[in-house]
């Protein structure tokens, strides 16, 4: 992929206002006694105001003994240097690859001093080459751990979600820049490596977790235990309570550069390098909180002052046990909220205006008079290039068992369509190249659904209704046909994997080109309902002309505003506009 797709292809996930981070994207983890259907599910929202939604494909590649190759920063394009390049690859349809092993992200930062500019390995080039070259999560773990610690980490903290059929992971990596120093002042040679240090955890089998740019992992086992993976010595795993994996030095390289002095039991990574404070509350925690608060809502009415930043103390945990067992549409439920029914609800101030638009432009954070103050970060929101939920079914062959429902912009407004992990022919409304963020493309599903969700934020209350019927009416048919479907593409795929691939490779291209058509006649229904300010009734009569039958409707509705908006107009220029008797 050369330099400009990957400076398109970027995944800008924070932004800095001033000294406060003001963060984007969102992941959930799902683990698989948490479901219905014996899934596990890891969502993303990649939340970038500079990255234009599309589904790429990276096919499986054999290379000779030898060769290398370049990596490039995914948030600059910059080159970072050369690594040695696997012999196999495996191929990688957007964040899954074709053995099912899904990987998401969210930047958390951390202490800026620890940022290794010399490093060759970012955030983004970690997530895709471990997809290339891992068979299951615990192996993607093996290969980010491995490529920071031969070539340095270049980004600053981050946290990963990471699955397969059968487990998912949360992993916390930052680096490494600040020097360990001897008794002279000088870096001490021994004591200073190249790499990272990182904390990865198995979610317990029927558990949720989540992060949202804050780092979430404090304390956790330490004590020796059975080593089941090998990690070239700079890893270790712990069994039977919690499976934890961490790089070796992770408590006594924060001990040499000052940032640890306590036991090693007293240990938190998040607290030493990432630590809390209003903002990482306010704006990144409360989309966890959000999120578990779907999934079990009288268990998170406990910690709503913790996401609202203010009692920092009432932290909640890493993960939660759902009050029932999940299915895929209340995955979906998770990756769409505007904190409804809670004391952020954006649905519910007079910034949301006369037609309760849950959305507040940017910068998030704004002074006025002296005072600071932010709006709301939710979890769907205007910026997002696309999402998806990664499904992994280990009960059929990998190829059929993953699925990627990928959606472009607004999780909101988006419809998640299923895309089989072992296809190699990429929908054409999803293609990279139709269209990018300074290029209209009348094909492409981001443009498409952009038209429709800017569209509906000038009249939300009244629009959103119409969007979700037709989101609900496709989501709810694509789980069906997948449902109704997989045995059969099992089947195909164990007599012929040629067979099974095409099978699915019809499926999900049919699948996008269905929710496409079927969005593009939303678009055009919306114009012309709700054109000039007016709302249309429909189905109140027939106009004939020339063999043409069309519904023609009566005076269309012309809603008033809502009472508070006139008063406020009043309190403005109401002397000026005061009809004279």
């Amino acid at each position: 992929m050369n330099k400009r797709s990957l400076i398109l292809t970027a995944i800008a996930c924070i932004i800095l206002s001033g000294n406060n981070a003001v963060q984007a994207c969102t992941n959930f983890l799902v683990s698989k006694g948490a479901t219905k259907t014996g899934s596990t599910f890891i969502t993303y929202a990649a939340d970038s105001h500079q990255l234009y939604g599309a589904l790429y494909y990276r096919p499986a590649a054999t290379y000779p003994e030898g060769a290398m190759m370049d990596i490039y920063e995914w948030d600059s394009g910059k080159k970072l240097g050369k690594i040695k390049q696997a012999l196999s690859t495996y191929s990688v349809v957007g964040n899954m690859n074709e053995h099912q092993v899904s990987i998401g992200e969210t930047t958390f930062g951390g202490i800026e001093a620890l940022v290794d500019t010399t490093g060759i390995m970012d955030y983004g080039s970690l997530m895709y080459i471990a997809l290339q070259r891992a068979k299951s999560a615990r192996e993607a773990i093996k290969v980010i751990g491995e490529l920071v610690h031969e070539y340095g980490y270049y980004s600053s903290g981050e946290s990963f979600s990471i699955s397969d059929g059968e487990e998912v992971w949360i992993m916390e990596i930052v680096g490494k820049g600040k020097k360990i120093l001897d008794k002279n002042g000088n870096p001490d040679p021994k004591k200073n490596t190249k790499g990272a240090v990182w904390v990865a955890m198995r979610i317990p089998d029927g558990y949720i977790c989540g992060h949202a740019n804050q780092a979430r992992i404090t304390s956790f086992p330490k004590e020796d235990g059975k080593k089941s993976i090998s990690f070239k010595n700079v890893s270790k795993i712990f069994t039977p309570t919690v499976e934890v994996i961490y790089s070796e030095d992770v408590i006594s390289y924060a001990r040499g550069i000052g940032l640890f002095t306590g036991k090693d039991e007293e240990f938190s990574f998040s607290d030493t390098y990432a630590p809390l404070n209003f903002s990482a509350a306010r704006t990144c925690e409360s989309r966890v909180w959000s999120g578990f608060r779907k999934a079990n809502p009288a268990e998170m009415a406990k910690y709503e002052d913790y996401a609202r930043g203010d009692n920092l103390k009432n932290r909640m945990p890493l993960w939660i046990k759902p009050d029932r067992l999940l299915g895929i549409e209340d995955v979906m439920d998770m990756m769409r909220d505007h904190f409804q029914g809670t004391s952020m609800d954006m649905t519910k101030d007079k910034g949301a205006g006369p037609f309760v638009c849950p959305y507040r432009w940017r910068p998030m954070g704004w002074e006025c008079e002296g005072s600071k103050y932010v709006h709301e970060r939710a979890i769907s929101t205007q910026q997002t290039g696309f999402s998806f939920i990664a499904e992994g079914r280990s009960k059929y062959p990998a190829p059929v068992g993953g699925i990627l429902w990928f959606g472009v912009d607004d999780s909101y407004t988006t419809c998640y369509t299923p895309v089989f992990c072992g296809i190699t022919r990429i929908p054409n409304c999803f293609k990279e190249g139709n269209g990018d963020m300074m290029t209209y493309s009348s094909t492409s599903a981001f443009w498409l659904f952009n038209r429709v969700s800017n569209f509906a934020y000038s009249r939300y209350k009244d629009m959103i209704v119409d969007i979700v019927k037709v989101q609900k009416e496709l989501e709810s048919n694509f789980i069906a046909q997948v449902a109704s479907l997989s045995e059969q593409f099992a089947s195909e795929y164990n007599q012929s994997k040629e067979k099974g691939i095409t099978a699915v490779n019809n499926y999900s291209n049919k699948a996008a080109n269905d929710m496409f058509n079927r969005w593009r006649t939303l678009d055009e229904y919306l114009l012309v309902k709700y054109m000039d300010g007016n709302i249309k009734k429909e189905n109140e009569g027939k106009f004939t002309n020339n063999g043409y039958s069309e519904t023609i409707p009566k005076f269309p509705d012309q809603p008033k505003y809502p009472e508070w908006y006139y008063k406020m107009i009043i309190d403005d220029i109401g002397d000026k506009i005061k009809v004279k008797e």
